[in-house]
């Protein structure tokens, strides 16, 4: 089905474009594989590297007709902007919103657009989500009688955005680390590129011009910038179990040093169908998310673009947003309501689906069967001496190499009893990093399929905020738990470094 029109297309590609060099590596099918080249599992990986790589179903979804047309339909759902009209498809945008489609914050499905220095939701290279909170407890207490955890900074008139994106700004500023930027060999990081030597990170402000909300000081508040996380392989990090979820956590405390903190028990009772009650959090950068049911794409795709749907009847605002937006004249005139009309529309609880049922769950055929692209190349030999190095640097302390999915994933039964290669303990852990934003204990990102960014977005940006430009500028950012393994990579001859890096092009 979908694959093999991907392969016909790409023999055009190829055909065209036969003078052009092509920076995309072809693999061998009929070639006997390892099984760590089976990032996903055998269920879960497809050996493709073009820049379709992150949007291919898993095999048992292209292999099943109704699945496969699920799949489809959820993958039209996540390409298209929503609109306010409702005599057109995909109505329902609003009041409020943050971006128009899933496809705006998750270009190509790798999870992020490119680092930008202008806050512009309309710009397809920006993926940032925008957050608001309190410095004295930033993963804790968002500015929440305000603004929604994901800030909103867009609205359909007559409403008005809680922040106008023209009073952001982004500043990216340097950094020089205790050790000059350079390694103990004394070559400056990232030798040879434009930006040779250099650090930075984004300070992120806003005008108080720009804040909806009169009584709103921002002067006692912070904001940062973070990019979108990958959704590919998400149905396979949902099918691991809680159970080996929390031994993980068990045996990091047990070992005494870089412990990771599991994400706090959610009652998904009513919000999963397959597994009621109390899950650990392992989704979203600071784990708030348990299950994929209740995980970042179910609920992104009503609190995003402010789109209803029966389990989710009501607008995604605050109720200072709305009392502020129903004693506004212009939004009085233009819906012809009085205040207190105005107000009970924005905070009813039962307002019309604007998306279907059957149209949700299609989009979750889709989100949860995205598949892993194969690992590559790693019977070189250059890749073999930096996966040597990089379990001896103890990075797998915190990037663990391989999980076996449960045995009865029920949502997706193809995807169960797995053994898969994300490299992350789906805990979290403090890197120390200068000015990190509201995450300042990130969740361990999985590494899987990273390496094929630049074939697929057409950038090697990196790390919550992508304030690393590469590989290289990853490790060298780590520090806090990480800071052991970090400085054992300082210490290595250049060869080294640039086999450690190599692996992980290669994962």
């Amino acid at each position: 089905m979908r694959r093999y029109h991907i392969f016909l297309t790409t023999l055009c590609v190829v055909f065209f474009t036969a003078c052009e060099k092509d920076n995309t590596e072809n693999i061998n099918v009929s070639k006997e594989y390892g099984e760590e080249y089976y990032a996903g599992g055998k269920a879960g990986t497809v050996f493709i590297t073009s820049s379709f790589a992150y949007k291919q179903p898993v095999p048992a979804i292209d292999e099943d007709a109704a699945l496969y047309k699920q799949f489809m339909r959820g993958e039209r759902i996540a390409d298209k902007s929503f609109v306010s009209d409702t005599s057109m498809g995909y109505s329902g945008l609003g009041p409020v919103y943050i971006r128009k489609s899933c496809i705006a914050c998750h270009p190509s499905y790798g999870g992020r657009g490119h680092r930008v220095d202008k806050y512009d939701s309309n710009d397809s290279r920006c993926s940032y989500l925008l957050m608001v909170y309190d410095p004295a407890s930033p993963t804790l207490a968002l500015a929440s009688k305000y603004f929604t955890g994901m800030t909103q900074t867009r609205a359909v008139a007559p409403f008005k955005a809680p922040i106008n994106e023209d009073g952001i700004h982004i500043e990216w500023r340097t950094h020089v680390d205790e050790h000059g930027n350079k390694y103990e060999d004394g070559t400056p990081y990232s030798s040879g590129m434009p930006y040779e030597g250099t650090l930075i990170y984004p300070l992120v402000t806003i005008d108080q011009s720009a804040v909806l909300f009169n009584d709103f000081d921002m002067s006692k508040y912070t904001a940062s910038i973070e990019a979108t996380i990958g959704i590919y392989g998400t149905g396979l990090l949902d099918a691991i179990s809680d159970e080996d979820l929390r031994d993980e956590y068990q045996r990091q405390q047990a070992r005494g040093y870089c412990p990771g903190i599991i994400g706090a028990d959610i009652d998904e009772t009513g919000l999963n169908p397959y597994y009621p009650g109390k899950h650990p959090g392992r989704f979203t950068y600071l784990c708030t998310r348990a299950t994929l049911d209740n995980g970042p794409g179910a609920n992104a795709i009503w609190n995003i673009t402010n789109v209803t749907r029966p389990d989710r009847s009501y607008h995604y605002i605050t109720d200072e947003y709305a009392q502020v937006s129903a004693k506004d004249p212009d939004v009085q005139a233009a819906l012809g309501k009085p205040e207190q009309e105005v107000y009970e529309y924005l905070m009813s609880k039962n307002l019309n689906s604007e998306m279907t049922t059957a149209d949700y769950d299609a989009f979750m055929v889709w989100h949860r069967g995205l598949a892993v692209p194969a690992a590559r190349d790693l019977d070189n030999p250059m890749v073999q001496q930096g996966k040597e190095l990089f379990y001896e640097a103890g990075c797998t302390a915190c990037h663990r190499p391989s999980w076996t999915t449960r045995a009865d994933y029920k949502p997706l039964p193809a995807l169960s009893n797995q053994k898969i290669y994300p490299y992350t303990d789906l805990l979290r852990h403090d890197l120390g990093l200068k000015e990190p934003g509201r995450v300042q204990v990130c969740r361990t990102t999985p590494l899987w399929g990273r390496g094929l960014t630049k074939i697929v977005s057409g950038h090697t940006d990196k790390m919550h905020d992508l304030r690393a430009r590469n590989f290289e500028e990853a490790i060298v950012w780590h520090g806090g738990e990480a800071l052991q393994a970090k400085e054992k990579f300082r210490a290595m001859p250049r060869e080294d470094r640039e086999a450690l890096i190599k692996f992980l092009e290669a994962i």
